[in-house]
């Protein structure tokens, strides 16, 4: 039987490719995003209306919920001395702000579940230190803390866990991968000298929803193509 999952940005980038292999194997996904993209083409997939920067509270009237993956994410990159106030709020509103109220509005009935799971995204900058990355990773960050403290709180009927990536080649990253010459660029700064994919963090996601890694929580996992732990000479 399959179970059920919510995925909010599950209509592009890392959560619609998420939201494909889930309903490929015939799990039910609930997707929270402004628009629905091409969800009309997958089974099993539910769509609401919702903008995670706004005041209101996503309607979400689900009796079970065994996943919830937070995809919605920022690439605000500029020179500290450029960053406004507004930029961090920004990027807060939206890494941070956003992740904590999907998830309250669903997290009672997730305890309901037999080993649920909750995936968050974090960034690769956060361990490394990145130029002009001073915003994101700020937000980034607390998303990280926010996953430890969770898995504390919510286990053991709950768990908890978080992928920081590297650049990855989704809609989201398309102005700082927009040629081929930027993709190698930036690919070679990877010991795997390659950027990584949509499908492959997906991947990573699903497994970390699913029962596969069920003695797994409070973890955040590079993803990144060796760059939290390889130099290429």
């Amino acid at each position: 039987m399959g179970k059920q999952y919510i995925v909010v940005g599950g209509s592009s980038g890392i959560g619609y490719e998420l939201t494909k292999q889930l309903s490929e194997e015939g799990h039910n996904v609930t997707v929270l995003s402004r628009s629905k993209g091409e969800l009309d083409s997958l089974s099993n997939v539910s769509h609401i209306a919702y903008d995670v920067t706004s005041d209101e509270d996503p309607a979400i009237d689900l009796d079970t919920i065994d996943g919830f993956a937070y995809c919605p994410g920022t690439i605000n990159l500029k020179p500290f001395h450029g960053l406004k106030p507004k930029d961090f709020q920004e990027d807060f509103d939206v890494n941070v702000k956003g992740a904590v109220k999907t998830l309250q509005a669903v997290v009672k009935t997730m305890k309901k579940s037999e080993g649920s799971s909750i995936v968050f995204f974090s960034t690769v900058a956060v361990s490394q230190g990145m130029p002009f990355h001073a915003s994101v990773a700020a937000s980034k960050g607390a998303l990280e803390g926010i996953t430890r403290s969770l898995a504390a709180e919510l286990s053991p009927k709950v768990r908890v866990n978080c992928i920081a990536p590297s650049v990855t080649d989704t809609p989201l990253a398309s102005r700082i991968l927009s040629s081929d010459e930027k993709k190698k660029t930036s690919g070679e700064r990877h010991a795997l000298n390659r950027v990584g994919t949509a499908e492959e963090v997906a991947r990573m996601a699903k497994f970390l929803l699913s029962d596969d890694s069920g003695w797994m929580t409070g973890q955040v996992i590079g993803l990144d193509g060796g760059m939290s732990a390889v130099r290429p000479l």
